[in-house]
């Protein structure tokens, strides 16, 4: 699992801006009259991998630099003149003295954004960059000068690559940040990280051509625009005799391309600027920012989200804290945000994810190592579930991928226990049991075929008895894992077998739905328990366990199951947008998967079947909760991608789970 950069949040970012005239660049563009790219001879591509491979050693310095560096600028660009395909745009903002903005003759887009990462951050006087512009021109370079502006451009279209996987990354933390290198070593981490966000940036310019950027990230990423034939616009938030150092060489740099920024001074022409812009990208505050917005850069803020175009924010969205807490005033609304190096906290707690959008880790050659040191939350990528699910051997039976006991359903709810089942089946258990109330039992076994059934003593309610205790112990001991609770109801009896069952038994277990609801006030249970326990709660429920709000539990939901996993010793998934997973040594880890097309009765059952077959297929308990949180996300998505948000149903993830696994076996070669 990848470690996200650290928190960029311990330092306050320093204004860089840059009052430039509003003109549009004449430079030629390099697309051919069709608006196509140029084909390279090998030799030349042999000439620039070179050129690619011999700065490599410098990546995590180069990456370093612009972590402390605040932008105020947004880009803006613009699609290329006689395009057929329809206008899109994004906008960024951050406060930062440069704002650029360019147009494209002859330009087409195409592809999609492969990565995301990119730290925003406050911006120090930058140093002049002594790197060559052959060095400049790697793909691999990414970085912007600190100052508030916006620029626009038309782009090329650029060959579509395939879809990047996610990776898994640690989040950042709040340890006090290195001062960023001087000179080269500076410039050349603007670079790469204004290079980064601008192939992002050419590469989605399918659906959104024009762009805005400001900032040293969007100073550098309207240069990167402008070399692929884009316009791009940049507007400076600040004067541009506020810009030193770094930051003042990438507006110099910009400059040589015949980008002119200008300096806003007209709300006017800001909001026009905005508005006849594909794409606006937001580069006006970076993740030392503190404080609400003030003055011009919030009301940047207001019109790029009353702009109504798509947004690209640089490492967060300006306004929005990077540690996740709540915005003290405007925040960018962004339709996609480019981080750099690794996750940050606010881009996965809080409103961070409805401000973020879509997420994108961006790499700038930060070495892994360096990401993970003394961090403790971790954004899970595919790799990381993938390497538990090497290719089946040619001698493998039923039983050599376990047998799982499901405990659920009772009157009404035999769907769960259902649902819980198929979607065992379909993640790969060997053989699946469901022990339900006798009365129930006929339903359920007409229902999901390829398990099968057990009769159990039950209540007046036709619910779960406490006598059944006994049997479902028998059973379990035949049985590699147990899931217990969807659909089992809440009679008291059912409660009191479910605690009885929870304490006593010596199978790991997931513990899900109607069981969770009978350990309120009993939680002491957890910490005697003979095996491994997952529980899988929604806020509500863990809200009704702890005795608190479901506010108090949303506030900080990485805190609160970081704590409660370490003091009752279980493994817990807090439910919800970005998944936050608890282990008992206090680690903590995000699901990036999942959509708000599965907040639909079932979809939890689902999860708790893919969970159980897992832990009955062997994989310790916290690898089997993170990679069945995972997949049970990735299924819904590319179950959204047949079927729509708003028509996904539980059913729908449990047939898309194939594929999921699918996901996994090409990741892992």
């Amino acid at each position: 699992m990848a470690s996200s950069s650290p928190r960029d949040s311990g330092s306050s970012p320093t204004r860089a801006s840059a009052p430039g005239a509003a003109t549009r660049s004449t430079g030629r563009s390099r697309a051919s009259p069709a608006g196509r790219w140029r084909k390279r001879s090998p030799r030349t591509a042999r000439a620039r991998s070179t050129r690619r491979t011999s700065a490599g050693c410098a990546r995590w310095r180069r990456a370093r630099c612009a972590s402390s560096r605040r932008s105020t600028a947004t880009t803006t660009a613009t699609r290329r003149a006689g395009s057929r395909s329809p206008p899109s745009a994004w906008t960024a903002t951050r406060p930062s003295a440069c704002a650029c903005s360019s147009r494209s003759s002859a330009t087409r887009t195409s592809g999609r954004t492969a990565g995301r990462h990119g730290s925003r951050s406050s911006s120090s006087p930058p140093t002049r960059s002594a790197t060559p512009p052959r060095e400049r021109r790697r793909t691999g370079s990414s970085g912007f000068p600190s100052a508030g502006s916006t620029s626009s451009c038309r782009a090329r279209r650029a060959p579509s690559g395939g879809r990047r996987t996610r990776r898994s990354s640690p989040t950042s933390s709040s340890r006090p940040r290195r001062s960023p290198p001087a000179g080269r070593a500076g410039a050349a981490a603007l670079h790469r990280r204004g290079g980064a966000a601008a192939r992002s940036s050419r590469d989605r310019r399918a659906r959104h051509p024009r762009r805005h950027a400001d900032g040293e990230r969007g100073t550098r990423r309207g240069r990167g625009l402008k070399k692929w034939g884009a316009r791009p616009e940049v507007l400076l938030a600040f004067p541009e005799g506020e810009i030193g150092g770094d930051a003042a060489e990438m507006l110099r740099a910009l400059k040589r391309t015949g980008v002119r920024p200008w300096r806003v001074e007209d709300e006017g022409a800001a909001a026009e600027a905005l508005a006849s812009a594909h794409v606006v990208v937001d580069a006006l505050l970076g993740t030392g920012a503190r404080g609400a917005p003030e003055g011009l850069v919030a009301r940047l803020i207001e019109l790029i989200n009353a702009s109504d175009r798509p947004v690209v924010a640089l490492d967060v969205p300006s306004g929005a804290p990077a540690d996740g807490e709540a915005p003290a005033g405007p925040a960018v609304h962004a339709t996609l945000t480019l981080t750099f190096a690794g996750w940050k906290r606010g881009l996965v707690t809080g409103v961070g994810p409805e401000l973020a959008g879509e997420v994108e880790v961006v790499p700038i050659g930060v070495p892994e190592a360096e990401l993970a040191r003394g961090v403790t939350t971790f954004v899970l990528e595919l790799q990381d579930v993938a390497r538990h699910f090497p290719p089946r051997p040619r001698n493998a039976h039923k039983g050599s991928y376990g047998h799982l006991l499901i405990v659920a359903g009772s009157l009404g709810k035999t769907g769960a226990a259902a649902l819980a089942a198929m979607a065992a089946m379909r993640s790969g258990a060997g053989l699946v049991s469901v022990a339900t109330p006798a009365s129930q039992q006929p339903v359920v076994a007409g229902l999901a075929l390829e398990a099968m059934t057990e009769a159990l003593p039950e209540t007046a309610a036709r619910t779960l008895a406490l006598k059944a205790r006994e049997v479902v112990a028998e059973l379990a001991a035949r049985r590699d894992a147990v899931a217990l609770g969807p659909g089992i109801g809440l009679d008291e009896e059912t409660r009191a077998a479910a605690r009885a069952l929870v304490q006593e038994l010596p199978k790991p277990m997931a513990v899900d739905a109607d069981a969770l609801s009978a350990l309120a006030g009993h939680l002491d249970l957890l910490r005697g328990a003979p095996a491994a326990r997952c529980l899988t709660p929604h806020p509500g429920e863990l809200a009704r366990m702890l005795g608190v709000t479901v506010d108090e539990v949303q506030r900080d939901r990485i805190e609160v199951v970081r704590e409660f996993a370490t003091r009752h010793r279980v493994h817990l998934v807090l439910k919800g947008a970005f998944s936050v997973i608890g282990d008992p040594d206090g680690r903590v880890v995000v699901n990036p998967t999942g959509n708000p097309g599965m907040a639909s009765g079932g979809t939890g059952d689902v999860l708790t079947g893919v969970l159980g077959a897992l832990l009955a297929r062997g994989l310790a308990p916290g690898d089997a909760l993170q990679a069945a949180v995972f997949l049970h996300g990735l299924a819904g998505d590319l179950a959204a991608e047949r079927v729509g948000e708003e028509s996904l149903v539980a059913r729908d993830v449990i047939d898309a789970l194939p594929a999921a696994f699918g996901r996994l076996a090409d990741a892992s070669g």
